[in-house]
């Protein structure tokens, strides 16, 4: 790890919070990030970063996964089961680099995921693409309704019969795609690209978990969102009732 001389940011200003309880590591990071024109806040164990998250309001959460007090997993679990904190995008920091680690922080809801030792530049530029998705989501301005599903973009809110969806920010990404392009059959790769961003280093199984997760959120209509057996996923293009 080391220190990086300024460089320009595309998110000028940009709150970020740094939760790693490696003062060290967290040292050089705040100073990256500074340096790069971001505001900078660090907590040290589990609880103050939910403390932070909840209380300054950052724009993005860089989270390790083995931290004192509460850890990582449940942090990300916390902040996307509250209103203030569900739509954060998340990048979690982790020595393990085990397929199943990735999949368990990716279904709590993590929008990226980071294994050490990284490049600081590579961590940076993942930030900045979060950051970039983040802004996307808020800029939109379109409302789309199929059968007895919703989407809308300003609101950031997805419903079934008008009544709300508590999804993740990825779990609402993947359904804006579908559902805009209804009848459409999108492989997994695909999704990765639209929903969850080209830079997003994530697996295709990643996927599936994300999938599973939305249609059980979905409950009645669930198979709104259809497999399309050697390809990936649509959403059904015909109106539904009691799916």
């Amino acid at each position: 790890m080391r220190f990086l001389k300024p460089i320009k940011s595309l998110m000028l200003k940009s709150k970020i919070l740094v939760v790693e309880d490696d003062r060290s590591l967290a040292n050089v990071l705040e100073y990256n990030l500074t340096n790069s024109g971001y505001e900078v806040l660090c907590a040290y164990d589990g609880q103050d970063g939910i403390n932070q998250a909840r209380s300054r309001n950052p724009d993005l959460i860089v989270l390790d996964v083995m931290l004192p007090v509460v850890d990582g997993i449940e942090v990300c679990r916390q902040l996307r089961s509250e209103t203030s904190t569900r739509e954060t995008p998340i990048m979690m920091l982790t020595a393990k680099s085990e397929e199943t680690d990735q999949l368990i922080g990716f279904s709590v809801g993590a929008d990226d995921y980071v294994v050490k030792p990284f490049s600081v530049r590579v961590l940076m530029e993942r930030m900045k693409s979060l950051l970039r998705r983040r802004e996307r989501d808020i800029g939109g301005a379109d409302v789309v309704s199929i059968g007895r599903v919703t989407v809308d973009r300003i609101k950031h809110r997805a419903s079934v019969d008008q009544n709300p969806l508590d999804l993740t920010p990825s779990e609402f990404r993947l359904l804006d795609t579908m559902i805009r392009q209804p009848g459409r059959a999108f492989d997994r790769t695909e999704l990765i690209d639209l929903a969850l961003g080209a830079d997003t280093m994530v697996l295709e199984r990643t996927i599936d978990v994300h999938i599973r997760s939305l249609r059980k959120k979905m409950g009645e209509v669930a198979s709104a969102v259809e497999t399309v057996r050697g390809v990936g996923y649509r959403f059904r293009e015909k109106g539904h009732s009691s799916d």
